[in-house]
C-alpha cells in the first residue's frame, strides 16, 4: 500500500475503543483494520486482514453488488454519504443477519480513502434452520427484517400488517429486542380477548372500589410495561369507545386508573398489529382516523407465508425441532413438494399444526405424503375448516395403499410444483429442497421430462 493511502494510526487506535464490532476498509473492499470487538466474534483466532469483506462476510468472489446484494460501499461511493444495510453474514455460529452502518473517510484532498463499517448482529433472525427466532432468506423476509432493522433503535410506533398466523408477536418481540429498551418488560394486550366492560381496567388500570368486585388496587398492563414495550396485538379489535382513551395516552403520554383522579405518567413504547383493513374500517367508521395515525409512525408489511419464496424448507426444518425435539424428522421430496404447492391459508401457524399432525401419524424418521392432513393433499376437496374430505374421496383413498398409489401421489405432487414455477429446474430444486439431479432423477423416473431433458408443462430444464 502507497504511504499516502496508510490510515493514520489514531484512526485505527480509535475503533479500538469502539464496544461493537468495527472493520476499516480501502475503496478496494480490503480490510485494513479490525478492532477487539470484532476479533472476539471470531473465535478460532481467523486473521482477517488483507483480505476483502465479501470474501470474508459472504465467501464471494466478487463484491456484493456483482452478486445480487445492496452493497454499502458501492452505494457510499457513488452517494458520498453513511449507507446502512441489512446482510446475512457467514459467522463462526452460521448464517446471521447483521445490519451494517457504513461511513466513508476522506483523506487530506476531500477524496473518500477508507471505509469505517460497524456490525451489530440481529441475534433474532437467522438465514438458516434454528429452533429460535425468525427464520427466512427470501426477498420480501430480508425486507421486513431491513424495517425492523431500521426503526427498533428509535422509540417510534410501530404498525404490523398482515395476515393472522404470519408470526407478528415474533416480529413485535424483535423490534423490542433490537432496542434500547431490550432489558426493559414486554407486555402483550390481547385485543381481541378483552370485552369492552375490562379492557379500559386492564390496560390502564383500577382502584380498590373502582367498580364492582374491585376488591384491591390493581396496576394496568400500561404500567407493567414501564420502560419496555407495550404489543397491542390485534389492536383494530379495541372498542371505539375506548379508542379515544388509547389516543389520550400516546398523545399525551399519561393515563388515569379506573377510579383515580391521579394522572400518571406512562413510559413505553407502542407496537401494534392487525390483520383487519383498518383504512376501510376508518370509512366504515369502526376505527378512528386520529388513532390510525398514532399508531401507524412507522408500518410494516408483514408477508405471507406464500410470498416468501424459498424459506418453506427452512421453516419446516426449524418446526420439526419444535414439534418433535426427541426425533429426527424429515420431509420426503414428495411431501415438501406437496406442501410447495399448498397455499397455506393459516400461514406459519398452519404449517406448525400440519407438521405437528404430521409427526404423529409418522411411526418412522421420513414423513411422506401420507402422513399429511387430507386438506393438503386434495385442497380442491377439502372442508377447510373441519379437515374433512368428501365420503366418495374418503372410499377411494382408503384403497390407495400399494406403490403405486404413492408413485401417483409423488408424480401428481410434483406435477402441481411443475405446472405453478417459473424459473429454471435449478431454482426449483432449491424450492423443494433437493438436489438438482435428484430433481432430475425423480423428474425422469416419474416421466415428467420431454424428450429434450426438460420439464413437461413447467419450468425451464437449463439451469
Amino acid at each position: 500500500m502507497p504511504p499516502d493511502l496508510r490510515p493514520l494510526p489514531e484512526l485505527v487506535s480509535f475503533l479500538e475503543t469502539l464496544p461493537e464490532p468495527h472493520i476499516l476498509c480501502d475503496r478496494d473492499y480490503r480490510i485494513i483494520a479490525a478492532n477487539a470487538a470484532y476479533r472476539a466474534s471470531w473465535p478460532d483466532g481467523r486473521n482477517v486482514v488483507g483480505r476483502t469483506c465479501y470474501d470474508v462476510s459472504h465467501h464471494y468472489s466478487v463484491p456484493c453488488d456483482r452478486a445480487g446484494e445492496s452493497c454499502p460501499l458501492a452505494r457510499s461511493l457513488q452517494s458520498g454519504q453513511r449507507e446502512r444495510v441489512l446482510h446475512l453474514h457467514h459467522t463462526p455460529r452460521g448464517e446471521e443477519y447483521v445490519n451494517i452502518e457504513l461511513s466513508p473517510v476522506r483523506d487530506v484532498h476531500g477524496d473518500i480513502a477508507w471505509f469505517i463499517e460497524k456490525m451489530e448482529p440481529m441475534h433474532v433472525a437467522r438465514g438458516v434452520s434454528d429452533h429460535r427466532g425468525l427464520i427466512g432468506r427470501s426477498p420480501a423476509f430480508q425486507h421486513m427484517l431491513e424495517m425492523i432493522a431500521r426503526v427498533a433503535p428509535s422509540d417510534a410506533s410501530v404498525l404490523l400488517q398482515g395476515e393472522s398466523g404470519t408470526g407478528k408477536e415474533l416480529l413485535a418481540t424483535a423490534v423490542h429486542e433490537a432496542s434500547r429498551r431490550a432489558e426493559g418488560p414486554f407486555v402483550v394486550v390481547d385485543c381481541s380477548g378483552l370485552p369492552e366492560t375490562l379492557f379500559e381496567s386492564e390496560v390502564f388500570g383500577h382502584e380498590r372500589g373502582a367498580f364492582t368486585g374491585a376488591t384491591a388496587r390493581k396496576p394496568g398492563l400500561v404500567e407493567a410495561a414501564s420502560g419496555g414495550t407495550l404489543f397491542l396485538d390485534e389492536v383494530g379489535d379495541i372498542p371505539l369507545s375506548m379508542q379515544v382513551k388509547l389516543l389520550r395516552l400516546l398523545e399525551t403520554g399519561t393515563y388515569r386508573r379506573v377510579g383515580s383522579t391521579e394522572l400518571r405518567r406512562a413510559d413505553i413504547r407502542l407496537v401494534s398489529a392487525t390483520h383487519r383493513p383498518l383504512k376501510r374500517m376508518i370509512a366504515e367508521g369502526t376505527f378512528r382516523q386520529d388513532l390510525y395515525f398514532r399508531i401507524n409512525t412507522f408500518p410494516i408489511a408483514v408477508p405471507p407465508l406464500r410470498e416468501r419464496e424459498g424459506d418453506l424448507p427452512l421453516l419446516i426444518d426449524s418446526l420439526l425441532e419444535r414439534v418433535a425435539p426427541k426425533r429426527r424428522l424429515v420431509l420426503s421430496p414428495a411431501a415438501v413438494a406437496v406442501l410447495c404447492t399448498y397455499p397455506f391459508p393459516g400461514n406459519v401457524r398452519e404449517l406448525r399444526n400440519v407438521l405437528e399432525r404430521a409427526s404423529l401419524m409418522c411411526d418412522g424418521e421420513v414423513i411422506g405424503p401420507e402422513h399429511l392432513p387430507a386438506e393438503v393433499l386434495h385442497p380442491d376437496l377439502a372442508d377447510g375448516d373441519l379437515g374433512i374430505v368428501p365420503a366418495a374421496s374418503r372410499r377411494s383413498s382408503e384403497h390407495q395403499g400399494d406403490p403405486l398409489d404413492l408413485e401417483e401421489v409423488q408424480r401428481q405432487a410434483l406435477l402441481r410444483a411443475v405446472r405453478t414455477h417459473r424459473g429454471s429446474r435449478r431454482e426449483l430444486a432449491q424450492r423443494l429442497g433437493i438436489s438438482e439431479r435428484t430433481l432430475y432423477r425423480r423428474l425422469r423416473d416419474l416421466g415428467l421430462l420431454d424428450g429434450r431433458g426438460g420439464v413437461e408443462n413447467g419450468s425451464q430444464g437449463g439451469a
